[in-house]
């Protein structure tokens, strides 16, 4: 299988051989483009895992990554942007950045960076790869008959098929099928993505049980050797933790809206959750609101909480593993709206993600001292 493919777009020579050398030590290859007009003439013709723009001048950045969401083929490509050292944050996440770089730019900085970007990016190209395979597919939209279809393709997310009629964009059904070679059944819920001059129809998974995707990422790997394997889980350090969430310290935090997987483990007690990063904070942290609310998960949660606030100098190990960027219309770092909680730790990263790192910090630092907090999560 190739390498990654990266477009980058700078004119500063040294920010170029910096890149380069990270970026080829970590088997990404780059696509280079002096000026604006080649690199969004690139964008509509190849795919690309990341998109790399220097936003010395902003509107021509602006421009290049607008070109790169709205090319089908680079919709969901890591955004990494270039950023003036002394330059406000939240104007790189208004352009629509998901990581940010800082001039002068140092290769250990950059390393570190790219390698969070490039965990990203490989679980792109795995959702990206499709087996060909013609099965037969069961197909329920409520209010109507069930109907029947075949595959041309299968994906991690999702199918490619022929429909005896025309689908709605966004038109929801159940879908049905047996995973060839094998006797079982997937069941899911399916959303119409997109449909093409052939009147092929693509359809995108939607909530994927978690026993579903394991035995559908198990037959994707047993029939198809050559795709990519995935970074190895990144160790963090667990600062806050609630029922419905908590802030983890790594350098290189994964991007607002990123869907991850978190191993937890202190002492004997082991937790396994999902979550998605609801505020992030360069070189610092993320805040990651866990997505799984049943009453399991929670007495989970609280039994590990329990752990930590009763077990005296027990360190808790956390691994995370990001599993897909949750791509929307709006700006990576526009924040989620707000919602009612009794959660406080989940109401600062929903209410008050727009504060500055350091003001987030001394908010973290407020609740680890409250009366309430201490009762609904620990701090370790």
């Amino acid at each position: 299988m190739k390498n990654l493919q990266a477009l980058l777009l700078c004119s500063d020579d040294k920010i170029v051989r910096v890149l380069r050398r990270v970026l080829n030590e970590l088997e990404i290859t780059v696509e280079h483009c002096p000026n604006a007009d080649a690199a969004i003439q690139k964008l509509t013709r190849n795919r690309f895992e990341a998109v790399i723009v220097d936003c010395t001048g902003e509107q021509l950045a602006s421009s290049v990554l607008k070109s790169a969401r709205s090319a089908p083929c680079n919709k969901r490509a890591v955004a990494v942007a270039i950023v003036d050292g002394q330059k406000a944050l939240g104007s790189a996440f208004d352009l629509g950045a998901h990581f940010v770089l800082y001039t002068p730019i140092s290769v250990e900085r950059a390393k570190s960076s790219f390698r969070a970007a490039r965990a990203l990016m490989k679980r792109e190209r795995r959702r990206n790869a499709r087996i060909p395979v013609e099965i037969k597919v069961a197909l329920l939209v409520e209010g109507r008959a069930e109907q029947s279809a075949i595959t041309s393709d299968i994906g991690e997310g999702g199918i490619a098929l022929s429909l005896p009629r025309r689908a709605k964009n966004g038109e929801r059904m159940q879908v049905r099928f047996i995973l060839p070679d094998t006797e079982y059944t997937l069941k899911c819920t399916g959303e119409v993505a997109w449909e093409n001059a052939h009147r092929q129809t693509g359809i995108r998974f939607v909530d994927l049980p978690a026993d579903v995707q394991m035995q559908l990422n198990a037959w994707l790997v047993r029939h198809s050797p050559d795709l990519e394997k995935d970074d190895p889980p990144v160790p963090c350090k667990l600062t806050d933790l609630s029922l419905g969430g908590c802030y983890l310290e790594l350098a290189s935090p994964f991007p607002v809206r990123t869907k991850l997987t978190l191993s937890m483990r202190a002492g004997e007690t082991e937790l396994r959750v999902e979550g998605i990063v609801r505020v992030m904070h360069p070189e610092l942290g993320m805040g990651v609101e866990f997505t799984q609310k049943t009453g399991i998960q929670k007495e989970q949660v609280e039994k590990f909480i329990q752990t930590l606030t009763g077990s005296d100098g027990v360190i808790p190990q956390l691994m995370v593993q990001p599993e897909s960027l949750d791509v929307g219309d709006e700006p990576s770092g526009a924040p989620h709206a707000p919602a009612d909680t009794d959660d406080p730790l989940l109401d600062l990263f929903l209410k008050k993600s727009s504060l500055t790192p350091q003001a987030f910090q001394i908010e973290l630092g407020k609740q680890r001292g409250s009366h309430s907090q201490q009762e609904a999560a620990a701090s370790v």
